[in-house]
């Protein structure tokens, strides 16, 4: 068996034959193994969805318990037979609940690590590079450009602003699963104790974060309908990208615009949204982290998915390793 017989891509995603089984499929297919809950991954409207405890949660936060007519918990390390094929699933490092999906048969494994990073994050597992024959790598941030920062340094960037402008309200622009648990995470790691506001859009992932033992510390809604109270000038307020051009920001103390996001880097993209604070705080592996756990993996093939392809694909071929780009659809940086 060679690695296009185990694995191959299909309009509906990549698909394995011999389990017969996709991994992340953009429509709906009879049995699904989802990697995270970020939405250009997990669909609903699947037969059957083998993922993780919490990205199973996550998906019926979002979609409803209905979303799948099946549902399989995959435990971290533990590998399951589906059809004759070895599954594992092993943590990712990119929000709560993400996997990297091993997948195994006649002496060959393929690893589909979905989205991910190795920088550190106290809202979810550390990805874990695993020995593999093919690995199939996002290529989100793939151009030597994008090496990302500290993610402290930008918070204590945040945190500066706030001092030197405590009569303005600092709204922090970040993806609503995964980026804003993380923003508030890493805020309180840094020794801000204070109330923090959030989005209606953020309360019900927020809660779940706590409930599976992050810890995020004192939230409050930044609004409450029939109220006309605003948070006090110089307080965080975090918030789902969209709603930072709306009416809904208009109604805070002279805001003050924040973003969270990879693409900072950009100065481009910074003037294009009128960010005011930039923050380069990337849930996506960076150029250093791609090529590193290329490497850390062992992997004699890579396949280069959803991003700056082209250029992966290059270095890889640099460097000795073959690689091809997979041009699937429908996966987007949403989580950026």
């Amino acid at each position: 068996m060679n690695a296009r017989q185990l694995l191959r891509s299909r309009p509906e995603g990549l698909y394995c034959p011999s389990g017969d089984f996709f991994i992340d499929p953009v429509r709906p297919v009879e049995r699904a193994l989802i990697t995270h809950g970020h939405s250009d991954h997990a669909r609903a409207g699947h037969g059957a969805v083998m993922a993780t405890r919490e990205t199973l949660d996550i998906m019926g936060l979002r979609y409803g318990t209905g979303f799948a007519g099946r549902m399989q918990e995959a435990r971290l390390g533990e590998t399951v037979t589906v059809n004759g094929v070895r599954v594992t699933f092993h943590p990712a490092g990119h929000v709560l609940g993400s996997a990297q999906i091993s997948v195994e048969a006649n002496g060959l494994r393929i690893v589909a690590s979905g989205d991910y990073k190795r920088s550190r994050d106290p809202t979810c597992a550390a990805f874990e590079p695993i020995t593999c024959d093919v690995f199939i790598t996002e290529a989100t941030f793939g151009l030597p450009v994008f090496t990302h920062p500290d993610p402290a340094h930008e918070i204590s960037q945040l945190l500066t602003s706030l001092k030197q402008f405590p009569e303005r309200t600092h709204i922090v622009g970040a993806y609503s699963l995964g980026k804003a648990q993380r923003v508030i995470a890493l805020l309180r790691e840094a020794g801000y104790g204070e109330t923090i506001y959030i989005h209606g859009a953020l309360a019900r992932l927020c809660a779940y974060y706590e409930e599976t033992g992050v810890p995020l510390g004192p939230l409050q809604p930044a609004t409450v309908e029939g109220k006309a109270d605003a948070p006090p000038a110089g307080a965080i307020v975090v918030a789902p990208p969209s709603a930072m051009d709306d009416r809904w920001s208009r109604r805070f103390a002279d805001p003050l615009s924040c973003f969270a996001s990879g693409w900072m880097r950009i100065r481009q993209r910074v003037r294009q949204r009128g960010v005011e604070l930039p923050l380069i705080i990337s849930d996506h592996a960076d150029w250093d982290e791609l090529t590193a756990s290329i490497r850390d993996t062992g992997a004699s093939e890579v396949w280069v998915t959803h991003g700056r392809e082209e250029a992966l694909v290059r270095w890889c071929e640099l460097n000795g390793i073959s690689a091809r780009p997979l041009h699937l659809a429908g996966y987007e940086d949403e989580a950026e």
